[in-house]
């Protein structure tokens, strides 16, 4: 059945939305943003069927509406849509990381030709914008939904049905479920992350050659530490009562760590470590939740012309699809450890013989 769908913000989740969409049916796709280049883009590039300048004059008209604005402007559409006169039956959602706020104004809502289901697909990258849409960006990954109160399950199998190309992983969750969940792998590392950069900076002050050893582990732990402030702001806000929470905890985690250092509780230490690696190593085992299911491959590589794209040439010579690729910095100048990453231990343990058969050293870890 084609639908008119209004996706409102074309921005790296908005867009590859509408990408995914219009790979896997046929359904007339309106774009609205508030940057005209976004939507000159949109057009030019076949994202989007039309744009639309007046958000509620293409809200009017469509039968499915996706919010992919930031939290607090999300909130402002749906009080503009909550005074519209809506199609009968129109299904709105949207894709912001914090539900409790999000859906708390959805039970607001007095508008009855609305069915608010909430949506937040787990999936992005470090590029922003139109131009960083993917239609295989939310492939794999978990897309959760949390319908409104009063919200009908063959809405929500609608809705479903839209977005099947994006090929996630639904589930259904309460708002406040989620909104813990995202806050302890999610949003919390961000603020974590931001601390430890923070911290770094301050020790420049004392070492000026400090940024030069900041490398490998350093940047791994804190690479999400470059994401957008003014987002982030945004989610911490809505997010600010399991903050506040994670925080305390955090807290106390660290006055309980500082005490087996300067006491040198060395078995305790031992098994603290220990127990977060059992605990963390599972995680990239699980075949479901929001980190992928990888097996990892280190791979010595020579710091010469040729040397990755002969790793990656062996592999595709044997159909082995690679999830993720990562140069370790580590030892610079002489040799470079590779990171692979395999979407199953039988391709990882296939990559691990064909490359030593070839004289590399490898490791599984």
């Amino acid at each position: 059945m084609e639908r008119i769908i209004l996706i409102s913000g074309l921005g790296l989740i908005g867009g590859s939305l509408a990408k995914s969409i219009k790979a896997s049916g046929n359904h007339r796709l309106i774009g609205y943003d508030v940057s005209e280049a976004t939507l000159t883009y949109a057009v030019e590039n076949g994202i989007i069927d039309e744009a639309a300048t007046s958000f509620e004059e293409a809200a009017q008209e469509s039968d499915i509406i996706i919010l992919a604005a930031p939290i607090s402007e999300t909130i402002e559409l749906m009080k503009k849509l909550d005074n519209l006169p809506l199609q009968e039956g129109i299904i709105v959602s949207d894709v912001a990381s914090v539900k409790g706020s999000i859906l708390e104004e959805a039970n607001k809502l007095t508008n009855k030709s609305i069915t608010f289901i909430g949506g937040h697909p787990m999936a992005g990258s470090h590029k922003k914008g139109i131009e960083a849409a993917k239609e295989h960006l939310f492939e794999n990954a978990i897309y959760v939904l949390t319908p409104a109160s009063g919200c009908k399950g063959d809405k929500v199998e609608e809705l479903k049905h839209v977005l099947e190309g994006t090929k996630s992983n639904f589930i259904t969750l309460q708002p406040s479920e989620h909104d813990e969940m995202t806050g302890v792998v999610s949003h919390f590392p961000h603020l974590i992350a931001s601390s430890l950069v923070q911290q770094a900076k301050k020790w420049a002050d004392t070492h000026s050659f400090l940024p030069n050893l900041a490398a490998g582990g350093f940047r791994d732990i804190t690479r999400i530490a470059s994401s957008n402030p003014k987002m982030w702001q945004d989610i911490f806000y809505h997010n600010q009562s399991k903050m506040s929470q994670l925080l305390d905890e955090w807290i106390k985690e660290m006055s309980h760590l500082k005490e087996l250092v300067e006491q040198n509780h060395k078995e305790q230490m031992i098994t603290y470590l220990e127990q977060a690696k059992t605990y963390r190593d599972g995680l990239e085992k699980s075949e479901k939740g929001a980190i992928p299911a990888f097996y990892d491959l280190y791979v010595d590589i020579q710091d010469r012309p040729g040397a990755l794209a002969s790793v990656v040439q062996l592999l595709a010579g044997e159909e082995i699809s690679i999830k993720n690729i990562q140069i370790l910095e580590i030892r610079e100048g002489i040799t470079g450890a590779l990171l692979l990453s395999l979407p199953s231990e039988e391709l990882q343990k296939k990559s691990y013989q064909l490359l030593g058969r070839n004289g590399y050293e490898v490791v599984i870890q």
